[in-house]
């Protein structure tokens, strides 16, 4: 089976690095016309380059990541919506009663927030159209503890995956498919390396030992991952 996006507005939020920037490359390379925001302006200079539109959103601002959409459906149909946005906002494990206000309103902002503020801002327009996709790229940390010990983090993407099935529920009438991905450990950034650096020689293995293929995920996986839901979502 061929894929092409052809003609397909795929929005990506977080598309900077990591998952975002390998899906944006990946779809845009497959046709689609392809929208991706970030707060790293530079990272994103060479996806502009390429043809991808590129926006600076922080997407803390929930009236900025409103408008973001808005400006994009002002003219056409947006596709796809890919929640990607999220993280642990360079935070570190630490106890529990450590951790400041600010801290945990960050982490949960940047992840639950942004993607309930990007859904909702897109909703009108796919209802409006009948049709349209929402993936919101959560975490193997919605299903259990998180590797990362950031409490805020894995209460986040518990959150995420409880906000992809409500809106899968609402949606679904209005010929709008709404599912997570939940990647385990991969390497996405810096940060992510520095974690695994931490965990040393045992933990490592032990991570490798609780995966079916015994070798650590990667961005291209889970771009892929979105892919292939697009496609289903096609032939359905």
């Amino acid at each position: 089976m061929k894929l092409s996006f052809a003609g397909k507005r795929v929005v990506i939020s977080g598309g900077a690095i990591g998952f975002g920037r390998e899906m944006a490359q990946q779809f845009y390379a497959l046709g689609a016309d392809v929208y991706v925001c970030d707060i790293q302006a530079a990272a994103m200079a060479d996806l502009a380059e390429s043809g991808i539109k590129t926006a600076v959103v922080d997407l803390l601002d929930r009236q900025a990541a409103t408008a973001w959409i808005g400006d994009i459906t002002a003219s056409a149909a947006i596709d796809v919506l890919i929640n990607n946005a999220g993280g642990v906002a360079g935070q570190q494990g630490k106890a529990l009663e450590e951790v400041s206000d600010v801290e945990w309103d960050n982490v949960v902002e940047i992840n639950l927030g942004a993607a309930f503020a990007l859904s909702r801002a897109v909703a009108p327009s796919m209802k409006r159209h009948q049709q349209g996709r929402i993936i919101n790229i959560c975490s193997g940390a919605a299903l259990k503890a998180s590797l990362t010990g950031v409490q805020a983090y894995c209460a986040a993407k518990h959150a995420v995956l409880g906000l992809t099935r409500q809106l899968a529920h609402e949606l679904g009438p209005h010929c709008i498919q709404v599912n997570a991905i939940a990647p385990g450990f991969v390497f996405t950034n810096e940060a992510t390396q520095q974690q695994w650096n931490n965990f040393g020689p045992e933990r490592q293995q032990q991570v490798l030992n609780n995966i079916a293929l015994r070798r650590l995920g990667t961005v291209q996986d889970i771009a892929h991952a979105a892919l292939f839901w697009r496609q289903i979502w096609r032939h359905s």
